[in-house]
This record gives structure tokens, C-alpha cells and sequence, in this order.
């Protein structure tokens, strides 16, 4: 039977300080300067090992990251944590032409990996997240981020959630409606944080995947404070469908509901993997290396790189790699690491005050409402500037509801979600006060 939560959906009113008119600041909390001493920390968020539905040995996987110049990183298995005891079947690894368990044994000796035949098939037994860092962490240089992919659905919507710096796996649960399923599923984790005293981080995997999840439950979802603007997996529809916006327009469309009529906070934007496969590499495989984050903080632990990210200090990126990122003056500033022989454009994306929110369903050829994202008559996202330059700077006008950055590059991605695709980075939302 499925368990049914009934959870009433308060919208929280935050403080109006941060809308009404003051001085021309950002608000506390939502400021993008770095502390002093922190630097950037790459690390992926969102990949699969066959502890759930990918296809390579965590360690293996593990070392991939680690030898191509991550920090950190989540195995997220669906509705698990890797622990305790699993077998799989040596054959199920099939990627480059069945040489995977070899590769394994290649890579760290036969004593390391474990095998045994039952019924005439030989299996290998997984390790575990706890011989993962005992193999692979390095205090200031490589760390495991406990985490599971929270698995679940309403109705027709897949419902993905990535619960980050866990220490028990999260069941999920019910709601009664697309925005609640997220909201119970979400109210367990921030439970087991204050039960555990771990800072953690829950984010919305995917939001296209499927049946587009609209942005109107997205925004009016006060327990969401993260979702993936970019998701390497080739059947996820980043860039949308005919009925559906990409998951750009999702966040703006959010952010300018959360920010212009609910008086709730900003939706962070997060690039991942969502790696499953490892052997096989190329166009339309759900291979990694296609997206990540760059979190500043001064320490490389989970609780220090998480409370980075609750207060938006990070980037998200498929390539394009920034030196910096601040407020000062009255002016977004974006610094990028510019690359020889690459140009770079760097678009600042708006949604003013004074745009209409009113909107329209969308009808299917029937003429019935679709449930998507509605139609909206105000221009919400709108590139309010450009530049080529390799700092580029916004200078706030007090008319913005938010002001975020994209900056693309002339460098195309070696290994696209979608072919032509350039290497890009998101700069997270930041809401200046009102003159």
C-alpha cells in the first residue's frame, strides 16, 4: 500500500528586506563574495556505479574522477547508500568489448578485487563507500560526499532527488501532488540533518526528464532551494520539448514567480553528470565528465563545501572555468580563467520588477491544458547585457528581480550531452536590493 502524507503547503514570507526598497546591496545570505582563504572545489554531484544502475565498480570509478582532477564527489544510487554486502555479475560489465573486470584487476591487483562462481557465473563483490575512501581519500586533495539518489515518482512525473551528506539512506514517500511529493520527500532529509548534525543539501535531479516537472511547482516548493540547470544524461532534455521550456527557462521562470510574487528565496542552478556508463564513450552515453561544480570554500569537507553551496558561493560549469566571482560597488563581476586560442560571451540574464507575471495554460491539439509550465506574457530571462571581455561586469539598475551569468565559450565540448554543444559555466542568481 502506498504510505499517503498530507503536508499543508505554507508559503514562507521572508523577510521584505531583502525586496523593499534600501540600500544597493544584496540581501544577507545571498552575497557571492568568497570568504577569505577559500578557493574553488570541483566535484560531481550525481553518478551511478553497480551498486545501483551503472555500469563500472565505484572504485573504478572513483579513480576516474580522482585522476582527472576532482575534489570530491557523490555516488548516488537510487534509494541507497553503498554499504553492506553486493555481488555483481562479472558478465553484467559488458562496456569495452567485456575487458571491465580486467581493467579492474589491472588497476589495483588481483588481492583487491574479490571474485567468486556461484551456479557456474563468477561474481565480484562491490566495495563499499567506506573502502572507497579508505582507497581513494586524501585530507585537502579527494573526498566522498555520502549521498543516494532519492527515486520516486507521482503519477507520471518522475520525481529525482539527490540527497547529499547523508549517513542513512532516505525511503521515499507520498505526497498528494507533484509539489508535495517533493516537499515530504525533502522534509526527511533536513529530519535526519538535525538529527544527525550533518549540514545537508537536497537537490531536484533532472526536472525535464520524461514528463517536464513545471516550474510553478518548482517555485512554489519553499523546500527546494536546488535543481540541475544541466544534466549529462541524453535523455534528460535540458534544452526542452514543444510542449515544455528548457531547464534555463525553468529557473527563470522560478525565480521570477519566487522572487516577484511569493516572496520566497532563490533556486540555485547545478551542473552534473548523472554518469551510469564508463567503457563505452561518445555521443548519446551517459558517460562523466559533462558537468560539475565549482564550490569555494576554505576546507574540503562535506559540511564546509555544503554551507558554500547554501549560500550560492559556487558555479556550475560543463568547461569554462572563472577566477572569481563577486558583488563590489553596486556590480556583478564575473572573472574568467580564459583559455588560449578561446573567446568567451558572457550573458547577463534578468527578470525585471515591473514584468508581467500573468499566464496562460498550455493546450494540446484538443484545446485541454497541459500540465507544463504555463505561458507566461512578460519577458522573464531577458539577456539584459552582453560581453566579450574576460571580466565582465553588470551594473545593477535596482529595477532587477535577480541578475544571474552565463558564460560561453568558443570551445567546443569534447564529449556533449548534445552534439555542437560549447563549454559553458552558470553563475548563481544573486538579488540586489532596491534603490
Amino acid at each position: 500500500m502506498r504510505r499517503k502524507i498530507v503536508v499543508p503547503l505554507v508559503v514562507f514570507v521572508l523577510s521584505l528586506a531583502i525586496y523593499l526598497p534600501g540600500n544597493f546591496t544584496l540581501s544577507q545570505g545571498e552575497k557571492n563574495a568568497g570568504a577569505v582563504g577559500a578557493i574553488y572545489w570541483k566535484g560531481n554531484l550525481h553518478t551511478h556505479s553497480l551498486w545501483s544502475d551503472g555500469n563500472d565498480y565505484p572504485d573504478m570509478i572513483a579513480d576516474w574522477y580522482k585522476t582527472h582532477g576532482y575534489q570530491f564527489l557523490a555516488l548516488t544510487e537510487h534509494n541507497l547508500l553503498a554499504e553492506g554486502e553486493k555481488w555483481a555479475t562479472a558478465k553484467k560489465v559488458e562496456g569495452n568489448k567485456g575487458k571491465a573486470l580486467e581493467k579492474y584487476v589491472n588497476r589495483f591487483g588481483p588481492t583487491w578485487v574479490e571474485k567468486k562462481m556461484v551456479d557456474g557465473k563468477e561474481l565480484v563483490r562491490l566495495k563499499t563507500l567506506e573502502e572507497c575512501k579508505k582507497l581513494h581519500e586524501e585530507q585537502g586533495k579527494f573526498l566522498f560526499v555520502p549521498a543516494e539518489e532519492i527515486t520516486h515518482k507521482f503519477a507520471k512525473f518522475p520525481i529525482h532527488m539527490n540527497a547529499l551528506n547523508v549517513n542513512k539512506a532516505i525511503k521515499p514517500v507520498d505526497g498528494e501532488g507533484i509539489r508535495e511529493t517533493m516537499t515530504v520527500n525533502l522534509r526527511n532529509l533536513e529530519e535526519q540533518s538535525k538529527k544527525s548534525g550533518n549540514v545537508t543539501l537536497g537537490f531536484l535531479n533532472h526536472p525535464n526528464f520524461q514528463q517536464s516537472i513545471p516550474a510553478e511547482d518548482i517555485a512554489m516548493c519553499s523546500e527546494i532551494r536546488f535543481f540541475e540547470v544541466h544534466n549529462g544524461h541524453s535523455g534528460v532534455r535540458n534544452y526542452g520539448g514543444d510542449t515544455f521550456p528548457s531547464c534555463e527557462k525553468l529557473w527563470d521562470v522560478a525565480l521570477a514567480l519566487r522572487l516577484g510574487k511569493l516572496k520566497m528565496p532563490l533556486v540555485y542552478g547545478l551542473a552534473t553528470d548523472d554518469s551510469h556508463e564508463y567503457h563505452d564513450i561518445g555521443l548519446g552515453k551517459t558517460n562523466p565528465g559533462r558537468g560539475w561544480v565549482m564550490v569555494r570554500s576554505k576546507q574540503l569537507n562535506a559540511d564546509s563545501l555544503l554551507q558554500a553551496m547554501h549560500k550560492g558561493d559556487f558555479y556550475s560549469s560543463t568547461g569554462v572555468v572563472l577566477e572569481d566571482v563577486a558583488v563590489s560597488d553596486g556590480e556583478l563581476i564575473v572573472k574568467i580563467k580564459a583559455e588560449a586560442g578561446v573567446s568567451y560571451r558572457t550573458e547577463f540574464i534578468v527578470t525585471y520588477a515591473d514584468t508581467s507575471l500573468d499566464s496562460t495554460p498550455v493546450l494540446d491539439k484538443d484545446g485541454k491544458a497541459v500540465m507544463v509550465t504555463r505561458n507566461y506574457a512578460g519577458k522573464i530571462g531577458v539577456v539584459a547585457k552582453d560581453s566579450t571581455e574576460t571580466t565582465a561586469k553588470y551594473k545593477f539598475t535596482g529595477r532587477e528581480l535577480y541578475v544571474r551569468a552565463k558564460v560561453v565559450s568558443s570551445k567546443l565540448h569534447p564529449n556533449p550531452y548534445q552534439k555542437g554543444d560549447f563549454e559553458t559555466a552558470w553563475v548563481q542568481p544573486v538579488v540586489p536590493a532596491s534603490k
